[in-house]
């Protein structure tokens, strides 16, 4: 009977180890499971913030080149077009040529207005011996009144006749001055020196008074000197004064740089392209440099403050217009709205932004004011 309550008492010793065992292991495995679902929450929503890259905007010193596109225009250019209708008959330069003021570039043959002045001639000697007949008229019936032979009434009618006579004469005479200075205009003339860049007729071709309707017979322009037409942007127009000068390079010169001086402005910002429009003349006597070609235009200009460029990349243009990303010292996302001074390709100098802002780096898709990110690595950006 001991021996059976001693076998009774090692079992339930037995029991109640292997309870105590499985209940430890069954909290270790709980505790175990718990911290895993710990460690897994928190490494999903490490997940779940955008990691980005940024960058601290460059500072570029006040005094830089700027550097725009711009267009030659002759100084003078003259479309020529006819007076007088006719045929051409001859025409004797043709494009490339050099001419000066007053050259005859071509003929016209006028036999419409040749006839006219025929019957303009006849009208004005008809006109001058009615006048004359009139004047001798008027003279002897003079003498008549004197003696009392007419009266004073025929007189005055006389009088009056030799006045409308006279006046006729002046009317016939002038229309006929008028046709003669048309027939002038038969012979079409340079009107400065210069190189003619168009010929749009040829002979016996049919020649009507001109419209800008119509191209010009001929058109002349003077090269010797150029006008450059460049727009500034807004931000550097009060800049840029008169008198200022100007590097220009063009394609088909490499190398070689030329001078222009700034000689008006338009005193006006364009609404569509917020830039102001800048005339710079420069000296072409030896003929280098064409009318309406292409050319790069360089300005020396100082700025009054420390611009600042970010990577073009770091640019989000939505509905809300331009703006960037910076990240504050929360880690939480600010969008703020700048401005484009100066496009340089893969850098754009802006308005808008601090020097020691953290700009994100090709910001993600939908990115907004608040959201939460994790900084992956800060450069410099080299300006």
């Amino acid at each position: 009977m001991p021996k059976s309550s001693e076998t009774n008492r090692t079992l339930r010793t037995s029991g109640i180890v292997v309870g105590v065992v499985a209940i430890a292991l069954v909290a270790f495995g709980l505790s175990v499971r718990a911290y895993s679902s710990k460690n897994l929450d928190e490494w999903t929503a490490e997940q779940a913030i955008t990691t980005v890259a940024i960058v601290t905007p460059a500072k570029s010193d006040a005094n830089r080149l700027l550097e725009l596109p711009g267009r030659f225009e002759a100084f003078a250019t003259a479309p020529i077009y006819a007076r007088v209708p006719g045929y051409l008959k001859s025409w004797q330069v043709d494009i490339g040529a050099t001419v000066n003021a007053g050259q005859v570039l071509g003929e016209i043959e006028t036999p419409d207005l040749d006839q006219q002045l025929l019957q303009a001639r006849a009208d004005m000697e008809s006109a001058k011996a009615n006048l004359g007949l009139s004047e001798s008229t008027l003279k002897r019936m003079q003498s008549l009144l004197a003696s009392k032979v007419i009266s004073e009434q025929e007189y005055e009618n006389r009088a009056s006749d030799f006045e409308a006579k006279q006046a006729q004469y002046q009317s016939t005479k002038a229309n006929f001055e008028r046709l003669q200075v048309n027939k002038r205009f038969a012979r079409i003339t340079a009107p400065f020196d210069g190189i003619v860049t168009e010929r749009n007729t040829d002979i016996g071709a049919l020649i009507n008074i001109g419209s800008s309707a119509s191209p010009p017979l001929f058109t002349i322009s003077d090269a010797s000197k150029l006008r450059l037409y460049v727009n500034v942007p807004q931000s550097y127009s009060s800049i840029i004064k008169n008198g200022d000068e100007a590097n220009i390079t063009v394609p088909e010169h490499q190398g070689k740089t030329f001078k222009a001086t700034v000689a008006a402005s338009s005193g006006a910002i364009d609404v569509g392209t917020s830039t102001a429009r800048l005339q710079l003349t420069l000296d072409n006597s030896s003929g280098e440099l064409l009318p309406g070609s292409y050319a790069r235009v360089s300005f020396a200009v100082q700025s009054a403050e420390e611009a600042l460029s970010i990577p073009a990349s770091a640019l989000i243009f939505n509905a809300a217009g331009l703006q960037v990303a910076t990240v504050g010292k929360d880690s939480k996302v600010t969008l703020k709205p700048i401005s484009i001074t100066r496009d340089l390709g893969k850098s754009l100098e802006i308005n808008g932004l601090l020097a020691q802002d953290k700009v994100i780096d090709n910001p993600p898709d939908g990115i907004s004011n608040g959201e939460a990110v994790s900084i992956k690595a800060a450069k410099k950006e080299q300006g």
